[in-house]
């Protein structure tokens, strides 16, 4: 991954933001000599690994019960 300057990366910024998108690449930024941030594409998810990771954790029986004790500490404000 190549290095870039903060100051190169300010100055270059929509050029940078074009590679990463058009082309995928991928640069590290550099501020006095030392790795600050990366700037890379964002990966893309898919409703696949939602369920996958879904499928994993069982089923919270408590849930239903819990959402109904906070819907009852909600009051509804009438304005006219």
């Amino acid at each position: 991954m190549p290095e870039v300057s903060a100051t190169e990366a300010a100055r270059k910024f929509a050029d940078l933001l074009d590679a990463v998108e058009h082309r995928g690449e991928r640069f590290t930024i550099v501020r006095r000599g030392r790795a600050v941030a990366h700037l890379e594409p964002v990966r893309g998810g898919s409703g696949a690994g939602v369920k996958e990771i879904l499928r994993r954790h069982g089923h919270d029986r408590d849930w239903a019960t819990e959402l109904a004790a906070l819907r009852d500490l909600i009051e509804v404000e009438n304005r006219p």
